[in-house]
């Protein structure tokens, strides 16, 4: 629309200010409207499983990021420029202990960690009433598994996979838990995959969780897709690597086996002179 004699625009040049053709404003309305416009949404991960469907939740777990709706249980947690900082409190005698109201069928979820001194944490799986499934991280080890599904029940948690692996502190590292049917798959990395059938993985499952133990973990990058009730083609074929893999993984030393091997070490008489 062009100024007419008189309008706001003609005066305002006649007072001196420069009046902007349409034209030249185009490109800037253009740009403008882009930079309003929602982001794309975050790529879903690569995987072995699952074909993955719609995006359920995004959440960078950044300082000045749009938050999901985190029921938050126990524990310190503070959204940083970093990450999402968690610490477990000592005075509430529990991990620290965060999760989604997020009911769930097939579904992905992915999100980074760093280590920052904490003892473990935890990507953990529910259903309505208990625990279902995890992927469990200490500075030495990955265990993915099936949990106790009645706590004080006859049930007892099924392990998967428990591997020797160095999770340094201070680096972040990537997971992704793929849960299709009454299969489960956990990557770290994109290089180390545990996974195990069961048929309570078939039902809905809910709130989805992340846990730490000791102080302090950060994690970032947080998202959550469903998938497609079918597995992908070429999973067989990638289940059978995953089961020759997990065989021949190196299996961390027993609870407190160097404490008892220092302590024998000391024990040991010395040899005659």
């Amino acid at each position: 629309m062009s100024a007419t004699a008189g309008s706001p625009a003609t005066s305002a040049g006649r007072r001196g200010l420069t009046f902007t053709p349409m034209s030249r404003l185009l490109p800037l309305l253009g740009l403008l409207s882009l930079l309003a416009a929602p982001l794309p949404a975050a790529e879903a991960p690569a995987t072995l499983l699952a074909q993955p469907d719609k995006e359920i939740v995004a959440d960078t777990l950044l300082k000045d990021g749009k938050a999901a709706e985190w029921k938050i249980a126990k524990g310190k947690w503070e959204r940083t420029a970093e990450g999402l900082r968690v610490e477990e409190l000592p005075a509430d005698n529990h991990g620290a202990a965060g999760r989604l109201a997020q009911k769930l069928g097939d579904f992905v979820v992915a999100f980074e960690f760093r280590l920052d001194g904490a003892k473990t944490i935890s990507l953990s799986i529910n259903d309505a009433k208990e625990h279902v499934a995890r992927v469990q991280i200490t500075p030495t080890a990955l265990r993915v598994q099936r949990d106790d599904h009645d706590h004080d029940g006859p049930d007892k948690a099924v392990v998967f996979l428990h591997q020797a692996e160095k999770f340094e502190a201070g680096t972040w590292h990537r997971v992704v838990l793929e849960m299709v049917g009454d299969t489960l798959v956990a990557t770290v990395d994109g290089k180390i995959s545990g996974f195990g059938r069961d048929p309570l993985f078939k039902a809905e499952k809910a709130n989805p969780g992340l846990t730490c133990a000791g102080q302090a973990a950060t994690f970032r990058n947080f998202a959550l897709w469903s998938a497609l009730p079918a597995p992908k083609a070429g999973w067989p074929e990638a289940s059978a690597k995953i089961a020759e893999a997990m065989k021949a993984a190196p299996t961390p030393p027993a609870p407190g086996a160097a404490a008892k091997a220092k302590a024998a070490a000391k024990a040991k008489p010395a040899p005659a002179k």
